[in-house]
């Protein structure tokens, strides 16, 4: 059943606006330019969304388009949750707009599990930008466990430093795999997770009650080559084998499948059988990344996606790679 709202236009043009506004922190002169409308009418729209108890510390209401989007998402690719947030026009990644998005999603999970549970937290920018937008929260008894390997070859990059974040703002227990994400060998890998301290985070990111993740490219200019995680040659092998995105390490093709390459038995995270009828939930956007994307969907591994409304039309478009 479609969850979309019936509202005036003005109602939805209001949300937008106070997204434009106090979100992308345009002034009442560009929001106007950029919805089409005059300046009197953009400073009408704002005190609407701001008089209607709309404009809170963070923007809450539905734009009717992304909600149309949502539902379309959620019945293409079998999604049990789809949240899409208006388009900021930020150039890049949509860093802001996801940024906001993800921080209010995890300040509500975790105040939904603060009697007790255990959040996975995955890598990327977009996951850290939804950190560093959090407010500070009580975080009651929730424990955030990383569900991967973040030591880098040139230790320049830690994802490490998002959990300390996270456990700053929330007073909860973060845990850390000190370990790299991926294992010189098969073998050093078994030595690694055999490691007791090791072994129990793992344990514990293997039982997460909720996965939150980032969703990468099988590109060069993937930031897992840019961290130096894996190298240039180890990310072409990927490309020749069908690549086109990443989840935690995995690879999948155009198709949802999963890549196998001397890289997959290495990765120092859940193995994909272990991830099935796991409740993820993915936090991406970007017309870079909208390929990569979609090959996660299709994998059927997600639960849910947090993403942007210019993402979001492009993922509905026809699966032309």
């Amino acid at each position: 059943m479609s969850r979309i709202l019936r509202r005036p236009a003005d109602d939805s043009l209001a949300i937008r606006a106070a997204w434009l506004h106090f979100g992308a922190g345009l002034t009442q002169a560009e929001v106007a330019e950029r919805l089409g409308v005059s300046s009197v009418k953009a400073h009408r729209l704002v005190a609407r969304a701001s008089q209607t108890g709309a404009v809170k510390v963070i923007i809450e209401g539905d734009v009717t388009e992304c909600l149309q989007l949502e539902d379309q998402l959620s019945e293409r690719f079998g999604l049990t949750r789809c949240e899409v947030v208006p388009d900021l026009f930020e150039s890049g990644l949509p860093l802001r707009a996801l940024g906001m998005a993800g921080a209010a999603f995890m300040r509500r999970e975790i105040e939904t599990m603060q009697g007790g549970g255990v959040i996975g937290l995955g890598h990327g920018r977009t996951l850290a930008a939804a950190i560093s937008s959090m407010p500070k929260v009580d975080g009651g008894q929730v424990r955030f466990v990383s569900l991967l390997g973040g030591l880098t070859r040139n230790f320049l990059a830690n994802p490490h430093d998002v959990m300390h974040r996270l456990a700053e703002n929330t007073g909860a227990a973060a845990y850390v795999l000190p370990v790299p994400f991926f294992a010189n060998s098969v073998a050093d890998r078994d030595v690694l997770l055999a490691q007791r301290g090791v072994n129990d985070v793992f344990q514990m990111a293997l039982n997460a009650d909720l996965m939150f993740v980032g969703i990468g490219i099988a590109q060069p200019e993937a930031q897992l080559v840019a961290s130096r995680m894996i190298d240039i040659e180890e990310i072409r092998e990927v490309q020749a084998g069908g690549g086109v995105g990443e989840m935690l390490g995995h690879f999948f093709d155009r198709d949802g499948l999963p890549i196998e390459t001397s890289l997959s038995a290495r990765t120092v995270s859940p193995g994909i059988d272990l991830l099935k009828n796991r409740r993820i939930v993915a936090l991406a956007g970007g017309e870079s990344k909208v390929r990569g994307i979609r090959s996660v969907l299709k994998s059927g591994l997600l639960a849910g996606l947090i993403t942007d409304e210019k993402t979001a039309s492009a993922l509905l478009e026809t699966d032309s790679f």
